[in-house]
C-alpha cells in the first residue's frame, strides 16, 4: 500500500464513507506479507519514499512472479533487478504491461505515479564496455521518478570528450560516473563540479584490474571532494542513491512551497 493510498483510507474514515472494520481489514496485511520463502516488505514505501526492489539472481522464476505480484497487488510500481530474457519471458504472460530493459537487465512494471521528479541526474561512462552498469543506473533513477540524461563513452583516455560537454555537467543536480580500468574517470569528474558524485567502478578491465578492484580502490581514494561510491557493477544502488537524493530536493521545493503559501496568507491576514 502507498502512502496516498493509506492517506485516502484514512480520509475515507474521517470522512464516514468507510467504516474502521472495513479500513482495519484493508491495512492488516502491512507490514509485510510471509510467502514462505519471502517477507514481502509493503511498508518500504512509506519507510524510505520507494517501494521494495527484486534482485532476481538466486531466485526462482515462480519466486519472482510471487514476489512480484504481491508488490503488483499492493498497488506499488515493481522494479527488478538482474533479470534475464528468460525470466522476462517468463513473466511477460502473468503481468500486463511488464517492461523489460535488456541491457540494463531490469523489469518494470508501473502500478501509479512514481516518486515526484526532483533531481537531474547525469549517468558518464568511461566507455561502451561500461553501458549495462550506466544503463542499469540510469533505468533505475528514472523508474524512480528522476530526469535522467547519459553522456558516454567520455573516459579519461580522450578527456576532450568529457570537457567539450561541460555544460551537461554543470546543469545536473547529481552526477553518476561509471568507469571500469583505473576507475580515473570519478575523480575528474568530482574536481569538476559542485553537486554530488556517485562512483560507480565497472569489472571491466584486463587482469590487473582484479575484476573491478582497482577502480573500486581509486575511487574510494580519489582526492574529490563530494565522490562517494558503490560497489562494483552496482548500477542499482547508484541509481536509488541519485533518486533518493532527488526525492529529498522535492521534499525541499513541496515544503518552500508551503512555507511561502503560509507566509502570503499571513500577509493577507494582517
Amino acid at each position: 500500500m502507498t502512502t496516498e493510498a493509506i492517506r485516502q483510507l484514512l480520509e475515507a474514515v474521517r470522512a464516514g464513507a468507510l467504516d474502521v472494520a472495513t479500513a482495519t481489514e484493508q491495512l492488516k496485511t502491512l507490514p509485510f506479507a510471509d510467502l514462505g520463502y519471502a517477507n514481502v516488505d509493503y511498508h518500504r514505501q512509506l519507510r524510505t519514499g520507494f517501494p521494495e526492489v527484486i534482485f532476481c539472481p538466486g531466485k526462482t522464476p515462480e519466486q519472482v512472479a510471487g514476489i512480484a505480484a504481491k508488490i503488483a497487488e499492493a498497488g506499488q510500481n515493481l522494479l527488478a533487478t538482474r533479470a534475464t530474457p528468460e525470466l522476462f519471458a517468463f513473466l511477460r504472460p502473468r503481468f500486463l504491461g511488464l517492461e523489460y530493459h535488456e541491457e540494463a537487465r531490469i523489469l518494470y512494471l508501473s502500478n501509479g505515479s512514481p516518486a515526484a521528479p526532483g533531481a537531474r541526474v547525469l549517468v558518464v561512462s568511461g566507455g561502451t564496455a561500461d553501458h549495462p552498469v550506466a544503463e542499469e543506473a540510469a533505468i533505475t533513477a528514472e523508474k524512480l521518478g528522476q530526469y535522467v540524461e547519459r553522456l558516454y563513452d567520455v573516459g579519461v583516455a580522450g578527456l576532450h570528450r568529457l570537457l567539450s560537454r561541460r555544460d551537461r555537467l554543470d546543469a545536473a543536480d547529481v552526477v553518476i560516473a561509471v568507469a571500469g580500468m583505473e576507475g580515473a574517470l570519478a575523480s575528474v569528474v568530482g574536481g569538476l563540479v559542485d553537486k554530488p558524485v556517485i562512483a560507480v567502478p565497472t569489472s571491466i578491465g584486463y587482469g590487473a584490474s582484479f575484476g573491478g578492484l582497482a577502480a573500486l580502490l581509486a575511487m574510494l581514494n580519489s582526492c574529490a571532494s563530494g565522490v562517494a561510491v558503490v560497489n562494483i557493477d552496482n548500477g542499482f544502488g547508484a541509481g536509488h542513491m541519485a533518486a533518493t537524493i532527488g526525492h529529498r530536493i522535492a521534499q525541499a521545493a513541496q515544503n518552500q512551497a508551503f512555507a511561502s503559501t503560509c507566509g502570503a496568507a499571513d500577509i493577507r491576514g494582517s
